[in-house]
C-alpha cells in the first residue's frame, strides 16, 4: 500500500502525491522558449520530485541530461583542468542506464577535455550530433556556488547561450539549475579576493515566478487519491483548506501532517486530528526545523525581523534585497507588499523558540507552576481563571524598573504561561491577520471548545474601544459567543480590573494588567 513520504524522492507507485502536473507544464513552457533559469527554493520544498517528473516529461521531446552536484567532492572544483576532465564523466554517469548512446558520446569527451575551450567545443560537437534539442539540468548547485571554477563553467554556458542567440554557436536549448540560493546572485558567494568576480555569470537567467507551494486544490488531489485507495471517509475540501491554512502549502509540512494522521493518530481525519498532527510535528526534531532555527541564530537580520513581526506586530514593507536570506530560506514571505512569516507552523515553532529564551523563561517560571486543576472545570478550560491567575502574577511581579521588559515581552510571557496548561489536550496559535497595532489574537482549542484571547497594549480609551470592536468582528468570523481581552497597561495609576462586558451580542471578559 502507498504511504505519505517525507524523505527524498516521491515515487507515484509508492507514495500518495500531490498532482503537480500543472507546475511541470509551466516549467516546460519556459524550456520550450529556450529559457535558462534557476529553481531556487528552500530545503524540503519538493525540488527533487519536481525535477524527476520534469525530466520524465521533457524526455518525450528533448535529449535531457540531468545531474545532481550533491555528494561531489571538493577536489572536482580545485582547478579548471580537474573540473573539465571530470564534468563529462559526471554527466555520463547520470545517463548510463537511461541513454546508452548519449553515455558513449559523453565518455568519448572525458580524455579530450582539458580546459574550458575544450569543454565549449565538445558541448557544441555533442549538440550537433542530435536532431533533437538538448536540455541540461543540474540540481544541488549550492555546494559549488561559491567556487570560482564553477562560476567560470557558468560563464562558458552563458557565452555559448549568447553566441547561439546570434546564430554563431550550438549549445543546450535550456539549462535549469536547482538549489536554495538564487544563482543569479552567485557573485555574493565569492570569497576569493584575488579572483573576485563582480558580475554574475548567470545574469542571462529568466525570472522563475512559478508558485511551487501546494494550493488547497492541489492538496485535494493527494487526499482524494488516499480516499480512493483506503476507502476512508473524510471531508477532503475542509481538511485540504485547513492544511493549506497552517502550512501555506510548504510541501514537507503538507506530507508530514498527513503522514502523522495516517500512521500515528489512528487515521483521525478530522480538524481535531489535524491539530494533534500539528502538535506532534512541532514536538519532533527534523532537519527542516533544525535549518529554520539555525538560520535564525546565524543571521541577526532574520532574527530581528522575526521578532518585529511576531512579538512587536510591526508591518514591515517587503524588500527582497534587505530581507533576501529570510526569503531565500523560506522563513519569510510576501503578502500585499508586506513581509509575513511563511506559514503558521513556522510561526508556532518560532514562538516556542522565543518563549524558550532565558529571560522569558525566568519571568514565567512561577506561572508555569500553576496547577491545571485550578483552571479546569469538568475538563473544560476556564479561561476566566487562566487570565485572573496571570493578572495575579503580573500584580505581584511587576516593578517599574522592569517596565520596558514587560512592555516588550509581556505577550511572550503570557504564551509561555499558556504552554504547560494546554500541554496534552490543548492547542493554540496566534492569528497572523490580527497581529498589528499592538494587538494580537490567540486562538485556543481545548477539548472540543475554541477560545479567543486578544492581547493588547493600552493606548487610550479610543483604542480600547476599537480593540473591543475588532475582537467582536473576529469572534463573529470564528463563530464563538464569548471572548477575552487581556490589556497590558503601563500607566502608573492603572487599576488591575477584571469584568465581563457585552458588545454587539457578544460577551467579553476584559482583564487589565
Amino acid at each position: 500500500m502507498k504511504e505519505f513520504n517525507v524523505t527524498g524522492l516521491c515515487i507515484p507507485e509508492k507514495h500518495f502525491m500531490v498532482d503537480i502536473s500543472g507546475k511541470v507544464k509551466k516549467i516546460i513552457q519556459m524550456v520550450d522558449k529556450g529559457a535558462y533559469f534557476t529553481i531556487n527554493r528552500p530545503r524540503q520544498f519538493g525540488k527533487t520530485t519536481t525535477f524527476n517528473q520534469l525530466v520524465e516529461e521533457l524526455s518525450k521531446k528533448y535529449v535531457v541530461i540531468d545531474v545532481s552536484f550533491e555528494g561531489i567532492g571538493d577536489d572536482v572544483f580545485e582547478t579548471e583542468e580537474k573540473f573539465c576532465e571530470t564534468i563529462f564523466e559526471i554527466l555520463a554517469r547520470n545517463v548510463k542506464f537511461t541513454n546508452k548512446e548519449l553515455y558513449k558520446i559523453l565518455k568519448s569527451y572525458v580524455d579530450a577535455t582539458k580546459n574550458f575551450n575544450d569543454l565549449s567545443e565538445n558541448i557544441t560537437d555533442m549538440v550537433d550530433k542530435y536532431d533533437n534539442d538538448m536540455v541540461l539540468i543540474i540540481d544541488e548547485v549550492d555546494k559549488s556556488s561559491g567556487n570560482r571554477v564553477f562560476m567560470q563553467f557558468l560563464g562558458v554556458l552563458r557565452n555559448k547561450y549568447l553566441s547561439m542567440s546570434a546564430k554563431k554557436d550550438l549549445t543546450f536549448k535550456s539549462v535549469i539549475l536547482g538549489g536554495v540560493n538564487d544563482i543569479k546572485n552567485i557573485k555574493l558567494q565569492i570569497r576569493d579576493e584575488k579572483n573576485r568576480v563582480f558580475n554574475s555569470p548567470w545574469n542571462i537567467a529568466a525570472d522563475f515566478k512559478i508558485d511551487m507551494s501546494f494550493s488547497s486544490e492541489e492538496i485535494e488531489t493527494m487526499l482524494n487519491e488516499y480516499v480512493n485507495e483506503t476507502g476512508i471517509d473524510m471531508d477532503v475540501k475542509l481538511l485540504s483548506k485547513e492544511i493549506r491554512n497552517f502550512t501555506s502549502g510548504y510541501p514537507y509540512l503538507v506530507s508530514r501532517l498527513c503522514k502523522n494522521i495516517d500512521e500515528y493518530l489512528g487515521r483521525e481525519w478530522t480538524l481535531k486530528g489535524l491539530q494533534k498532527s500539528i502538535k506532534m510535528t512541532l514536538n519532533e526534531h527534523n532537519t527542516l526545523f533544525d535549518d529554520v532555527i539555525k538560520n535564525i541564530e546565524n543571521y541577526d537580520e532574520i532574527k530581528t525581523v522575526v521578532y518585529q513581526i511576531l512579538v512587536e506586530g510591526k508591518q514591515i514593507p517587503y524588500n527582497p534585497f534587505v530581507y533576501e536570506k529570510g526569503l531565500m530560506y523560506g522563513i519569510l514571505s510576501e503578502d500585499d507588499g508586506k513581509l509575513i512569516m511563511n506559514n503558521k507552523i513556522f510561526e508556532m515553532l518560532l514562538y516556542d523558540y522565543l518563549i524558550a529564551q532565558k529571560d522569558i523563561q525566568e519571568a514565567a517560571s512561577k506561572l508555569t507552576q500553576v496547577d491545571k486543576n485550578e483552571v479546569l472545570d469538568a475538563e473544560e478550560l476556564n479561561v476566566e481563571k487562566v487570565l485572573l491567575k496571570f493578572q495575579e502574577f503580573m500584580y505581584e511581579q511587576y516593578r517599574e524598573e522592569d517596565e520596558h521588559f514587560y512592555e516588550t515581552n509581556g505577550r511572550l510571557i503570557f504564551l509561555a504561561y499558556l504552554k504547560p496548561i494546554l500541554n496534552g489536550k490543548g492547542f493554540s496559535f496566534v492569528e497572523p491577520q490580527t497581529r498589528k497595532n499592538k494587538r494580537m489574537d490567540v486562538v485556543i482549542t481545548y477539548g472540543n471548545k475554541k477560545y479567543i484571547v486578544e492581547l493588547k497594549i493600552w493606548n487610550g480609551e479610543v483604542y480600547r474601544e476599537k480593540g473591543v470592536h475588532q475582537l467582536v468582528e473576529y469572534m463573529k468570523e470564528q463563530g464563538v459567543k464569548e471572548g477575552y481581552l487581556l490589556t497590558f497597561n503601563f500607566n502608573k495609576n492603572k487599576k488591575y480590573t477584571a469584568e465581563w462586558i457585552k458588545e454587539d451580542g457578544k460577551r467579553i471578559f476584559e482583564v487589565m494588567v
